[in-house]
Parts: structure tokens; C-alpha cells; sequence
């Protein structure tokens, strides 16, 4: 995340007709005091994703970024890396998104070993890679096209790859997940939306962004291929994942 944030304002004001989420130039241009104010540890996530991407890259390979958004975890692996050459593939299907990835990469000192698409993350063809990442992301799809996603990324991994999947999730017992989701909206409040803004966004994401349960997750990892899976950060209803092809 670079420079000063533009404040997120999306849905303060009252709406006469809430319509459904869009990763628009509206968006893009707040979307880092979005994130910072409505993912918890965030920023936390991906530097251990990066260091956990240092750690598993082959030489040789490839590095998938699907859903990569303006490039924030692109950015922390040219650091992390430094001088050792990689190759990453950044995938996102907004155009906003990648025209401000591109905006940054434009003033990094090496930029040369990301290479950028506009396209949709189910239609990306997965290869000779060993890691693949996946943040906030699977989500947006719809059930059939998520088992053929990390399928697809179980296929295209060579052995000793691994996935790195972060989602917001859902809990199987109702009472624990209403407490879930009531911490996550006091996290919210707590770093300034109103309940205004809370409510229109839920009603914006509805049918929108569909979360799953962690099992439902793992079970989709498992019956892809993947040898181990371990959950290495959760947050109430936000969870992020390793899993290993051995």
C-alpha cells in the first residue's frame, strides 16, 4: 500500500436502490482504507503470504496471483525477493485494478518479473507454478467454478508447490456464526463505517460474494489433490490457508 489512502465512501450516503458490488473506478480508488478498515490483519496476511512465497518459489517457475486486485502483494514479494529473480503471473478481471498495479509498478526499480492480465481468474491457464494465490477472491465465484479453480491450480503446480487462499467464511453452527458476524461489524464500526454504511454494502454483496464454511473449503482442497492443508490464520468469519502438493 503506497502513499496516503483515499478515504472509502462508497456507501455513506443513503441509497435509493442498493445495486450489487462492483470492483469499479469508484472502488479502486479507495480500495486500500477499504481493505485496511474491513479485513482484519490484512496487512499482516500478506506479509507472512510473502515470506511464505520466498520460502516455496522454484527457480524456474512461475508465481499466480489470481485476483490480484492493484498489486499489494506484488509489491511485498519485489521487496521480499530483492535482487533473486522471479516470475509472477498477476490476474484480475477488473481493468481499474490493473491500470493501478500497472501505475506502480511503472516507479518500482524492477518490475520486469510480473506480468500483468486483465482477464477473468477461471479462464487462466495454470502452469509450471509453485505457488499459487488466491486472496478474498474465490468467493465471487460460483460453486462450480471454484472446485474447477483449485483444481485447475492443483494441476498446474509442480511438486513441492502450494496454495495460499485466504476467504471470508461462514460458520456450520448458527449461534457461532452470529457472533462471528457481529464482531466482525464491531471491527467495522470500530474503524469509523456507520450501520449505514454497513448495511448497504451487506445488501450490495448479497448473491454477490457467497462464503463458505472452512470444511467446505478444505474438503475442495482435498479432493483436488492436495496432500496438506492447515489453516494458519483465522479471524472469526476470515480465514487464510496453506496447502501443500507433495
Amino acid at each position: 500500500m503506497d502513499g496516503i489512502m483515499n478515504k472509502d465512501r462508497v456507501f455513506a450516503e443513503k441509497l435509493t436502490t442498493i445495486t450489487p458490488f462492483r470492483f469499479n473506478e469508484k472502488v479502486a480508488r479507495v480500495f486500500d482504507d477499504m481493505l485496511v478498515r474491513s479485513v482484519p490483519l490484512y496487512g499482516e496476511v500478506l506479509k507472512q503470504q510473502a515470506r511464505i512465497t520466498r520460502q516455496y518459489y522454484q527457480h524456474g517457475t512461475q508465481i499466480f496471483d489470481l485476483g490480484c486486485s492493484h498489486g499489494n502483494l506484488g509489491m511485498l514479494l519485489l521487496d521480499c525477493f530483492g535482487d533473486v529473480g522471479f516470475k509472477m503471473i498477476a490476474v484480475d478481471s477488473a481493468e481499474p485494478m490493473i491500470q493501478r498495479f500497472k501505475k506502480r509498478m511503472a516507479v518500482h526499480d524492477n518490475h520486469g518479473c510480473i506480468d500483468l492480465a486483465c482477464a477473468c481468474i477461471e479462464n487462466i491457464v495454470i502452469s509450471n507454478a509453485s505457488v499459487v494465490v488466491i486472496n478474498l477472491t474465490l468467493q465471487f465465484l460460483n460453486r462450480q467454478k471454484r472446485d474447477c479453480l483449485i483444481q485447475s491450480a492443483f494441476n498446474g503446480l509442480c511438486k513441492g508447490g502450494i496454495l495460499l487462499l485466504t476467504e471470508k467464511t461462514v460458520h456450520p453452527d448458527s449461534q457461532m456464526n452470529a457472533l462471528e458476524q457481529e464482531y466482525y461489524y464491531q471491527f467495522k464500526r470500530e474503524n469509523g463505517y456507520t450501520d449505514l454504511e454497513i448495511s448497504q454494502k451487506r445488501d450490495a454483496l448479497e448473491r454477490v460474494l457467497v462464503p463458505e464454511t472452512v470444511i467446505e473449503h478444505e474438503n475442495r482442497i482435498q479432493k483436488a489433490g492436495f496432500d496438506s492443508f492447515n489453516v494458519w490464520l483465522k479471524w472469526f468469519n476470515f480465514t487464510s490457508m496453506i496447502a501443500v502438493k507433495k
